[in-house]
Protein backbone atom coordinates (compact mmCIF):
# COMPACT_ATOMS: atom_id res chain seq x y z
CA UNK A 1 0.00 0.00 0.00
CA UNK A 2 0.88 3.75 -0.88
CA UNK A 3 0.94 5.41 2.10
CA UNK A 4 0.57 8.87 -0.24
CA UNK A 5 -2.65 7.43 -1.39
CA UNK A 6 -4.57 8.10 2.02
CA UNK A 7 -8.15 9.23 1.23
CA UNK A 8 -10.32 10.35 3.98
CA UNK A 9 -13.98 9.77 5.13
CA UNK A 10 -14.77 13.43 3.56
CA UNK A 11 -13.14 12.44 0.19
CA UNK A 12 -10.15 14.15 0.65
CA UNK A 13 -7.01 13.27 -0.27
CA UNK A 14 -4.06 12.64 2.87
CA UNK A 15 -0.13 12.87 2.14
CA UNK A 16 1.37 10.31 4.16
CA UNK A 17 2.71 13.61 6.29
CA UNK A 18 0.27 14.07 7.93
CA UNK A 19 0.41 10.47 10.04
CA UNK A 20 3.99 10.82 9.97
CA UNK A 21 3.90 14.09 11.91
CA UNK A 22 0.86 12.69 14.26
CA UNK A 23 3.79 9.94 15.17
CA UNK A 24 6.47 11.77 15.49
CA UNK A 25 4.12 14.48 18.22
CA UNK A 26 3.11 11.08 20.29
CA UNK A 27 6.70 10.14 20.09
CA UNK A 28 8.16 13.74 21.30
CA UNK A 29 8.33 12.47 24.97
CA UNK A 30 10.20 9.40 24.80
CA UNK A 31 7.29 7.09 23.98
CA UNK A 32 4.23 6.48 23.25
CA UNK A 33 1.72 6.36 25.54
CA UNK A 34 -1.67 4.27 25.20
CA UNK A 35 -3.85 7.01 24.52
CA UNK A 36 -1.89 8.28 21.90
CA UNK A 37 -1.34 4.92 20.46
CA UNK A 38 -5.56 4.66 20.70
CA UNK A 39 -5.84 8.14 18.90
CA UNK A 40 -2.67 7.16 15.79
CA UNK A 41 -5.06 3.77 15.39
CA UNK A 42 -8.46 5.39 15.20
CA UNK A 43 -6.97 7.75 12.98
CA UNK A 44 -5.06 5.09 10.67
CA UNK A 45 -8.18 3.63 10.30
CA UNK A 46 -10.24 6.51 8.99
CA UNK A 47 -7.53 5.79 6.26
CA UNK A 48 -8.59 2.25 5.42
CA UNK A 49 -5.04 1.01 7.59
CA UNK A 50 -5.51 -1.96 9.29
CA UNK A 51 -3.93 -2.49 13.00
CA UNK A 52 -0.75 -4.11 11.74
CA UNK A 53 -0.09 -1.80 8.97
CA UNK A 54 -0.39 1.23 11.59
CA UNK A 55 1.80 -0.63 13.93
CA UNK A 56 3.98 -1.32 10.71
CA UNK A 57 4.19 2.08 9.65
CA UNK A 58 4.24 3.93 13.57
CA UNK A 59 7.54 1.74 13.95
CA UNK A 60 9.07 2.07 10.19
CA UNK A 61 8.88 5.92 10.80
CA UNK A 62 11.56 7.94 11.65
CA UNK A 63 12.25 11.74 10.92
CA UNK A 64 10.99 13.17 8.34
CA UNK A 65 11.19 16.95 7.04
CA UNK A 66 7.39 18.68 7.47
CA UNK A 67 5.46 19.52 4.43
CA UNK A 68 3.03 22.15 5.28
CA UNK A 69 -0.13 22.33 3.33
CA UNK A 70 -0.91 24.74 1.05
CA UNK A 71 -4.88 26.15 2.19
CA UNK A 72 -5.98 27.62 5.40
CA UNK A 73 -8.03 24.70 6.34
CA UNK A 74 -5.32 22.08 5.85
CA UNK A 75 -2.93 23.79 7.77
CA UNK A 76 -5.80 24.30 10.62
CA UNK A 77 -6.71 20.20 10.45
CA UNK A 78 -2.74 19.45 10.64
CA UNK A 79 -2.20 21.60 13.78
CA UNK A 80 -5.89 20.31 14.96
CA UNK A 81 -4.72 16.47 15.19
CA UNK A 82 -1.38 17.54 16.53
CA UNK A 83 -3.29 19.25 19.05
CA UNK A 84 -5.43 16.07 19.71
CA UNK A 85 -2.68 14.15 19.68
CA UNK A 86 -0.86 16.28 22.41
CA UNK A 87 -3.52 16.18 24.37
CA UNK A 88 -4.33 12.16 24.47
CA UNK A 89 -2.20 11.84 27.53
CA UNK A 90 -3.69 14.70 29.03
CA UNK A 91 -0.28 16.34 29.66
CA UNK A 92 1.28 19.05 27.42
CA UNK A 93 5.19 18.93 27.46
CA UNK A 94 7.58 21.64 26.99
CA UNK A 95 8.94 19.34 23.80
CA UNK A 96 5.29 19.04 22.87
CA UNK A 97 4.83 22.69 23.06
CA UNK A 98 8.05 23.54 20.98
CA UNK A 99 6.69 20.87 18.39
CA UNK A 100 3.31 22.29 17.18
CA UNK A 101 5.19 25.93 17.19
CA UNK A 102 7.53 24.27 14.96
CA UNK A 103 4.82 22.90 12.72
CA UNK A 104 3.50 26.68 12.93
CA UNK A 105 6.07 28.43 12.02
CA UNK A 106 7.07 25.61 9.18
CA UNK A 107 3.21 25.80 7.88
CA UNK A 108 3.55 29.92 7.57
CA UNK A 109 1.77 31.35 10.29
CA UNK A 110 3.29 34.71 11.82
CA UNK A 111 5.25 34.15 15.01
CA UNK A 112 3.42 36.70 16.82
CA UNK A 113 -0.45 34.73 16.66
CA UNK A 114 1.10 31.66 17.30
CA UNK A 115 0.54 31.38 20.66
CA UNK A 116 -3.11 32.40 20.17
CA UNK A 117 -3.26 29.71 17.34
CA UNK A 118 -1.89 27.03 20.12
CA UNK A 119 -4.54 28.10 22.78
CA UNK A 120 -7.63 28.45 20.36
CA UNK A 121 -6.35 24.72 19.25
CA UNK A 122 -5.78 23.24 22.64
CA UNK A 123 -8.48 24.37 24.79
CA UNK A 124 -10.84 23.71 21.88
CA UNK A 125 -9.51 20.03 22.03
CA UNK A 126 -9.74 20.01 25.24
CA UNK A 127 -13.33 21.54 25.64
CA UNK A 128 -14.27 19.38 22.65
CA UNK A 129 -15.87 22.32 20.33
CA UNK A 130 -17.27 21.47 17.12
CA UNK A 131 -14.89 21.41 14.06
CA UNK A 132 -16.59 24.20 12.53
CA UNK A 133 -16.81 26.45 15.27
CA UNK A 134 -12.84 25.43 15.74
CA UNK A 135 -12.15 26.45 12.75
CA UNK A 136 -14.16 29.60 12.27
CA UNK A 137 -12.50 31.03 15.14
CA UNK A 138 -9.16 29.99 14.09
CA UNK A 139 -9.80 32.03 11.18
CA UNK A 140 -10.96 35.00 12.89
CA UNK A 141 -7.72 34.94 14.72
CA UNK A 142 -5.26 34.92 11.48
CA UNK A 143 -7.56 37.54 9.91
CA UNK A 144 -7.41 39.64 12.97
Amino acid sequence: MDFSDFITHHGKRVAKDAFIHLVQVSRIDGKIHKDELDLLHKEGKKFGLTDPEIDKFINSEKDHHYTPPYSLEEKYEHLHDIAEMILADDEVSEKETRMIRRFAIEAGFNDSKIDGLMKILLDGVKNNTGEEELFRKFREYILS
